[in-house]
């Protein structure tokens, strides 16, 4: 068996680079990429600043819990669904799936806020 794969990668190196082998096995070529200059690699202008001036939506998590269909459907006005997370528990801040920060809920100007407490990605680093 041995003599068999040697055979093959010895036909393989033969042939011409721009020629599709006609076993229906691919052959790897190598690609040659243009040298990407200073001003390319970084970007230029007001670029960034378009990117530093979206707006993007980050969900509060004040915690989950599961409730069976048959009391989910019971549910009406004034019903209460009891959370996981104690009320001293920092609650969750993600964007999208993913997890940036804890932080405590408080009240300004008689609307729900949150005050940062941890960054996930830098607290995860440090310790």
């Amino acid at each position: 068996m041995p003599e068999t794969a040697e055979a093959e990668i010895q036909n393989e190196s033969q042939q011409d680079p721009g020629q599709v082998p006609t076993d229906g096995k691919t052959q790897a070529q190598p690609v040659e990429f243009p040298e990407a200059t200073e001003g390319q690699a970084t970007a230029s202008g007001g670029q960034l600043d378009i990117l530093l001036d979206m707006d993007v939506p980050v969900t509060v998590a004040l915690g989950t819990t599961q409730v069976p269909v048959r009391r989910l459907l019971q549910l009406g006005p004034g019903a209460v669904i009891q959370l996981e997370k104690s009320i001293d528990a920092p609650v969750d801040l993600y964007l999208k799936d993913s997890k940036f920060a804890e932080a405590e809920v408080v009240v300004v100007d008689n609307r729900f806020a949150v005050r940062i407490k941890t960054i996930t990605g830098t607290a995860a680093a440090t310790s």
